[in-house]
């Protein structure tokens, strides 16, 4: 349903080292590259990262972006990757039952403050 989501960040460079490390985890890698704007994805860019003229800005509120991993593995390397590159953690990877009986994910914050999670569950779709 959704073709792509593009994210306010407030410094380019810290926060490509982090999307590049925690999407990698999950077999994502960089489609284009503009200016001041960065889109990454599994076979074309559906996650966009630019750059605020902004520099004071924060990210809107309750802004959660969920992406989907292809194991719980997946979701681990996501997690561990995010925290060695600038993330902090919003939730270590773990079972969500809450959620749903199959749902395995884990939370972070980016460099700007964006709460971005990695989830695998049986009923999301998969593009890798």
């Amino acid at each position: 349903m959704i073709d792509h989501v593009s994210i306010g960040v407030s410094n380019l460079a810290d926060s490509a080292e982090f999307y590049d490390a925690a999407l990698g985890a999950l077999g994502m890698r960089r489609h284009r590259e503009l200016p001041v704007t960065i889109g990454y994805g599994y076979d074309r860019a559906t996650f966009w990262i630019r750059e605020s003229e902004n520099k004071g800005f924060s990210p809107g509120l309750g802004l959660h972006v969920g992406l989907a991993a292809l194991s719980p593995e997946a979701v681990d390397a996501f997690h561990a990757a995010a925290l060695a590159h600038g993330g902090r953690d919003a939730g270590p990877p773990g079972p969500r039952p809450e959620y749903n009986d199959d749902y395995y994910g884990a939370f972070v914050f980016d460099p700007t403050g964006t709460k971005v999670e990695a989830v695998c569950r049986g009923d999301a779709p998969l593009v890798a």
